[in-house]
């Protein structure tokens, strides 16, 4: 049987402001449960994916927790606190942002593509950690031609500065004659453009097309976000 919750409460743990603002808003009516305008902060309601409401009327699904995924544009920074460039959470709706959502892995100010957010701990970490093999690929475009030599030497492993290991892509697939698609299953600091870099070459453009088996959606523009589905959560972690 589902947990049943205080609409209050409810609110407070969607992001929706503290308690006392989230009283103020149902008291104000402007919240709806199931579309009934509910102005009772004590009000008790199952907690399960069929409780729907509107705040301000704005449309929600009650969540446990947030999995999101984004086209990040370019421009855009993957953290709270950011210097010279926007960050993606501000393409985020705000209650999103107050309940704690991270991204999963970053991607730099001028790579583009898929990222996914989450606020649940547990499966942040079955992602992004390299001991779960969950495979990233990118698309790559270099300065120069890739020759068949280098493709082999980023199969076979490339020596970065400051790793005391050699790094080796788990695949690299040519498209044209500067453009590979390259799989890792870690996601070190400037990882592909430092490969790229040590064979000699220079990473004009780079994109994530896809997490495990989870594609960057051909309908989703940069910038854009959606809710990841049950079958999409099975694709990242396969």
């Amino acid at each position: 049987m589902a947990k049943l919750l205080d609409l209050e409460r409810i609110l407070h743990r969607q992001g929706f402001g503290t308690r006392k603002m989230c009283r103020i808003l149902i008291i104000n009516q402007a919240v709806t449960v199931n579309g009934e305008i509910c102005d009772d902060p004590d009000a008790k309601f199952a907690l399960d994916d069929q409780l729907h409401f509107t705040v301000d009327g704005d449309a929600w699904q009650y969540r446990e927790h947030s999995y999101l995924l984004m086209h990040k544009p370019a421009h855009y920074e993957c953290t709270h606190k950011t210097q010279f460039h926007p960050t993606i959470y501000t393409l985020l709706p705000e209650p999103l942002v107050a309940r704690g959502v991270q991204c999963i892995g970053r991607l730099d100010e001028d790579t583009t593509g898929l990222i996914l957010l989450s606020d649940d701990g547990q499966f942040i970490h079955k992602v992004s950690s390299p001991k779960h093999h969950v495979p990233k690929v990118y698309a790559v475009t270099c300065k120069h031609r890739l020759s068949d030599e280098d493709l082999q030497h980023l199969l076979s492993g490339v020596k970065l500065i400051d790793e005391e290991e050699t790094i080796t892509a788990l695949a690299v697939t040519r498209r044209t004659e500067t453009l590979i698609e390259m799989t890792l299953a870690e996601g070190k600091y400037h990882q592909v453009k430092r490969m790229i870099a040590a064979i000699g070459n220079r990473v004009e453009e780079l994109q994530r097309i896809r997490i495990g088996q989870l594609t960057l959606p051909d309908d989703l523009a940069a910038g854009q976000w959606r809710w990841l589905s049950a079958e999409d959560l099975i694709a990242v972690q396969s």
